[in-house]
Order: structure tokens, then C-alpha cells, then sequence
């Protein structure tokens, strides 16, 4: 490992506990990068690095003509804890299945190619499934893949296993993932897919997956039925948070 990488992970990591722990507030604006140069002394490369890193986590706010701010941090969690539909299936006791409904090279409509840092109209490769538990319908998984992986998924059947499986077989870095969670209501194929009616409530989580030198790979859309599946964050004073998926039914069961 170059010292220039060591340096940029250095910045990185004192920046963000100055940030975590209330030094620096949200809201105040950055030193300039001239002056973090002087004080970690080193060249704009690794402090543009460190502060790109900070964007990604939410702790750097601005850019673009805007002086860089400390942003209001959100928590994160580690990728090994949510990252596949199917382990998360065996882990509490449910049979994972999937039914494939598309799995094509598409051109990337201009938010996915925003995400994976492609030019708009760039070839992606988009699959697009009903998840299940115990053959209940419980998630439509829209997933666009950078070409470079998508060419990977060219021998599997996407309705027998795993893609996270399968990628992490061919050796691919799926090192970490930045998730959004939401509320959306469901459009004619979530309806007609999860068996709800179309305009109904559905959980959103999309994550977009990054290798270890933090090149985003891909960038997926996934709609759950509240009712069959939650997401429970805990939290820790001084330490990151984990993100789990769990299922209600169990829950109501146990009470």
C-alpha cells in the first residue's frame, strides 16, 4: 500500500471523529484544503480523496462552487450485515426464492448513471426480480450493473441463486454500500408483482455497492411489503450503527 494511500485514509479517519464527536458541529465550514495540505502536511491529492470519502458518508456537505460543510451525520452500517436477500432469508428460517422478470442490457436513465459514473445513455446491465419468502412474494429488486460487472452475471440463471453469491464467487471487491431507506407507493408492476394493490405503501431501500477503492459497481431499487419485512437500526454511543433487516410475521409470533 502507497504512503499516499495510508495518508488519504489518515486525514480521513481524524477529520471524521472531529466531526463524530462534536469538534467540528454541522453547519461550520471546513478548513480550506490549502490549510488541512499545511496541517497533515501533504498535497491536494489525499485531502481531495479524504473529503470525497466524508461526501460519501454524509459528514461533508457542499462542493461544486460551495465551500465544503460539516454536514449532519447519519448514521451508517457495515456492508457484511445487509447485503444479500438470500442469506438474510436462511438466516431466519425462510426459504429464499426469486422469479426474474427482466435481465437486459438497458441504456442508464441519467439518476442511475449519476450513480455508477457513467455518462447518460451508457449500456448497463439491469435484472429485475420478485424476491420471495417461502414462496410469498415480498420484494421487487431492481438492480443496474456497472458493464464491467454486469458481463460477469452472462452465465447465471438469475432465477436459481444469488447474484450477491455469484459476484462474490467470479471475485468481486463488494466491499461496502451506501443505503437510502424510504416510502414509495407501488406502481403497476410492484402491484401486480407483490399482489397489493397499485398505489399501496411499500418499504424502499436503495444501496448502491462499492469496491474497496470505492468505485461504485452497483446501484439497486428494492420495494418490500411492510408487512413481511422491517428494517431495525441499533444504535451505540462511539460506535457505528448496524443496519438489519428482520420479519415482522416472527416478531408477532413471539408476542
Amino acid at each position: 500500500m502507497s504512503s499516499e494511500v495510508l495518508l488519504h485514509e489518515r486525514v480521513t479517519n481524524v477529520l471524521r471523529e472531529r466531526i463524530g464527536r462534536g469538534h467540528w458541529p454541522a453547519g461550520m465550514r471546513l478548513p480550506s484544503e490549502a490549510a488541512l495540505c499545511r496541517e497533515f502536511g501533504t498535497s491536494r491529492g489525499p485531502v481531495r480523496r479524504a473529503l470525497a470519502v466524508l461526501r460519501e458518508e454524509g459528514y461533508v456537505v457542499g462542493g461544486r462552487g460551495r465551500a465544503p460543510m460539516v454536514g449532519r451525520v447519519v448514521p451508517t452500517q457495515p456492508f457484511s450485515t445487509f447485503s444479500s436477500f438470500t442469506v438474510w432469508a436462511r438466516a431466519i428460517g425462510k426459504t429464499p426464492g426469486q422469479r426474474t422478470i427482466e435481465a437486459a442490457s438497458r441504456n442508464a436513465p441519467s439518476t442511475v448513471a449519476g450513480f455508477l459514473g457513467l455518462d447518460e445513455g451508457a449500456s448497463v446491465v439491469q435484472v429485475v426480480r420478485v424476491r420471495m419468502l417461502d414462496d410469498v412474494p415480498t420484494m421487487v429488486e431492481r438492480t443496474s450493473f456497472a458493464p464491467a460487472i454486469g458481463v460477469l452475471l452472462e452465465d447465471m440463471d438469475p432465477d436459481r441463486g444469488s447474484l450477491h453469491e455469484h459476484l462474490i464467487g467470479k471475485g468481486v471487491d463488494l466491499r461496502r454500500a451506501r443505503h437510502t431507506i424510504d416510502a414509495v407507493a407501488a406502481n403497476p408492476l410492484d402491484a401486480e408483482a407483490l399482489g397489493v394493490g397499485q398505489g399501496s405503501p411499500l418499504l424502499r431501500e436503495r444501496r448502491i455497492t462499492f469496491d474497496s477503492a470505492r468505485r461504485p459497481l452497483s446501484y439497486a431499487d428494492d420495494r418490500y411489503r411492510p408487512e413481511l419485512a422491517t428494517f431495525t437500526i441499533e444504535n451505540e454511543v462511539d460506535r457505528r450503527t448496524p443496519l438489519t433487516r428482520s420479519d415482522p410475521t416472527a416478531d408477532s409470533a413471539r408476542r
